[in-house]
């Protein structure tokens, strides 16, 4: 018999900082895997990851577009979720918080601010200090996360468990043909 686990139920912070560690992975710049999620009254309203415009190479199949030692064929994450909210129709990013990898760089906090994002929750603080100046100039929170190792055990267990197969009582199989 397996011993059962007890659950953890995580803070907000905890759980959308989870969300854009997954996020992240599906960058398609090498030089660094980063994601971001734009959150509204605790609903995710948008989320990006580094990577090359929609439609366009990336740098994982034709290589880097370096510009004074930065990959300039990527969009940053952040700026990447600012831009989803642009395309759908919903929520702005007015009062929105947003939870990213790392620190956002110049050209990203200035796009933050002129959104309207009240705060930033932050994996690590990478490169620029001008950026975090800049936010915090702007009245934007600035926090940086600090992971609960309770939380993160969680983590790889539910990553870790198999989906758990089910007798089909009660359950309806719906068949297609293509």
């Amino acid at each position: 018999m397996s011993e059962e686990r007890i659950h953890y139920r995580p803070s907000w912070d905890d759980y959308f900082m989870a969300v854009v560690k997954i996020v992240a992975a599906r960058g398609n710049c090498d030089r660094l895997y980063s994601g971001a999620v734009l959150v509204k009254n605790n609903r995710i309203i948008a989320t990006g990851y580094n990577g090359a415009p929609a439609g366009l190479p990336t740098c994982d199949k034709v290589g880097h577009l370096l510009e004074d030692g930065h990959c300039v064929r990527t969009v940053h994450g952040e700026h990447n979720a600012l831009l989803q909210t642009a395309r759908i129709s919903g929520p702005t990013a007015d009062g929105a918080t947003l939870y990213t990898k790392y620190s956002p760089c110049i050209h990203c906090a200035k796009y933050i601010v002129a959104a309207g994002v009240h705060r930033i929750v932050m994996g690590k603080v990478y490169r620029n200090p001008q950026a975090m100046d800049m936010l915090k100039e702007a009245g934007i929170t600035v926090t940086v996360y600090k992971e609960d190792q309770e939380w993160q055990k969680e983590l790889l267990a539910i990553f870790a468990e198999e989906i758990p197969e089910r007798e089909n009582e009660g359950v309806i199989t719906l068949e297609t043909s293509l």
